[in-house]
């Protein structure tokens, strides 16, 4: 899978503690990016390492902490290892007085084979309809993509997180995690989930009546009229 890699370094404020090292941003093909990779660094083993943006779940720990799990991340390791290493490679070339700032540590450019899955979703007071997954290549996986239901018709939301800033109303300005560059890629990417929602809803509603329709009745004159 093509892509490409490009790292900002995060100088660490005066007087603060802190582990982050840098951010980096991957664009599969030039249709597709993921951002707010943090490159930190583990001060006991004295090394770097990468960490894919996370999102904060409802699931508990066996202390009560909070879980968080990745938005997206590689799914094998060879792609792992892969990806992980141009990224810190990238870092140290970011702070190398030798290398050219921002260079791509790969710079092929095409649109990326991706496939998707949909499970539908419903909630009382909810505009959520499903949950879908992106899988690139078979190798990569973005979670936490939503199909919600608008005024009119069904739209994508990509995972996100909750900024700092705020809009005209008060309300808190939410950004993109992992999101589509190109136009061309977006209605390719948000039609094929609206395509497998409509599917996989379908689905379901056929499997509900059939299992309705194998469910053994119960006597029902004798329910009506009891003898005593």
């Amino acid at each position: 899978m093509k892509y490409s890699v490009k790292v900002n370094e995060v100088k660490p404020k005066e007087g603060k503690e802190s582990n982050i090292r840098g951010f980096a941003t991957v664009v599969f093909g030039d249709s597709f990016k993921i951002t707010n990779i943090a490159i930190l660094e583990n001060k006991d083993k004295e090394q770097l390492f990468v960490s894919m943006p996370r999102y904060r779940s409802n699931e508990r720990d066996e202390n009560g902490g909070t879980i968080y799990k990745d938005v997206c991340n590689p799914i094998t390791a060879e792609f792992r290892e892969e990806l992980y290493g141009n990224i810190l490679e990238a870092y140290q070339q970011e702070i190398s007085k030798d290398a050219e700032k921002g260079t791509p540590a790969k710079s092929e450019q095409e649109m990326p084979e991706f496939s998707v899955t949909v499970t539908p979703y419903e909630r009382e007071g909810s505009s959520i309809r499903g949950l879908a997954r992106v899988y690139f290549d078979d190798s990569f996986i973005v979670n936490n993509v939503s199909v919600l239901q608008g005024k009119d018709k069904l739209f994508v939301a990509m995972p996100a997180y909750k900024t700092k800033q705020v809009d005209e109303q008060g309300k808190p300005i939410y950004q993109d995690v992992a999101y589509p560059v190109t136009k061309e890629f977006r209605e390719k990417l948000y039609g094929q989930i609206i395509n497998e929602y409509e599917k996989a809803k379908e689905q379901t509603q056929d499997q509900a009546q059939e299992k309705a329709s194998q469910t053994p009745g119960r006597p029902q004159e004798r329910e009506a009229t009891p003898f005593r």
